[in-house]
């Protein structure tokens, strides 16, 4: 039987193309490793989520040692701030050298990111289409991804917001409040 199918001139071809269409494979994400590449909504959604678990973790802890009655000592308070500071940092720095990745940079481009308004570019700047030196495109981006991504500049957005509205509020209480003494 397969003797026949072989020797239909109408079978499908049994080459293997797989190397033709290396644009639509992609790579799988890699959270703690500087290998790998990810694309700018996953990077922007990744340093949302972590730092909204480093923020609670600092809740957490904060509500520990003030139970416990350590928070007198500034020593204390420094060293746990430092605990749950140096995982959150080595990840962000991972996923940057993995968001520079993409954009066929070294990982070392990242030190560019501490100069102000340049880590924009991180942001704005696409990465590579298909393949590059550091491997195969990141996956494509899921629901939770895109919820974080977008997430982070409301977030972001709102906290500018009420941080002119607010003392601008209580600059307006204060007048209602004088104003009301002064009258009789």
């Amino acid at each position: 039987m397969s003797e026949m199918l072989s020797s239909n001139p109408y079978a499908a071809p049994n080459a293997a193309v797989a190397d033709m269409y290396d644009e639509a494979r992609v790579q799988p994400v890699k959270l703690w490793s500087a290998k790998g590449r990810i694309g700018r909504v996953r990077f922007l959604a990744y340093s949302f989520y972590s730092y909204l678990i480093f923020i609670m973790a600092a809740i957490a802890l904060g509500v520990v040692i003030g139970l416990a009655g350590v928070g007198k000592s500034e020593g204390a308070v420094t060293l746990v701030t430092m605990v749950i500071a140096i995982p959150y940092l080595v990840f962000y720095v991972l996923i940057g050298i993995q968001r520079s990745h993409d954009m066929d940079w070294s990982g070392w481009m990242l030190f560019l990111a501490l100069i102000p308004f340049v880590a924009l570019i991180w942001v704005f700047k696409p990465g590579t289409k298909g393949s590059n030196r550091f491997g195969a495109p990141p996956p494509p981006n899921t629901l939770s991804v895109n919820i974080g991504a977008w997430l982070l500049p409301i977030i972001v957005g709102l906290g500018i917001v009420a941080a002119i509205a607010l003392p601008a509020y209580q600059g307006y209480v204060n007048k209602a409040r004088d104003a009301q003494v002064e009258r009789p």
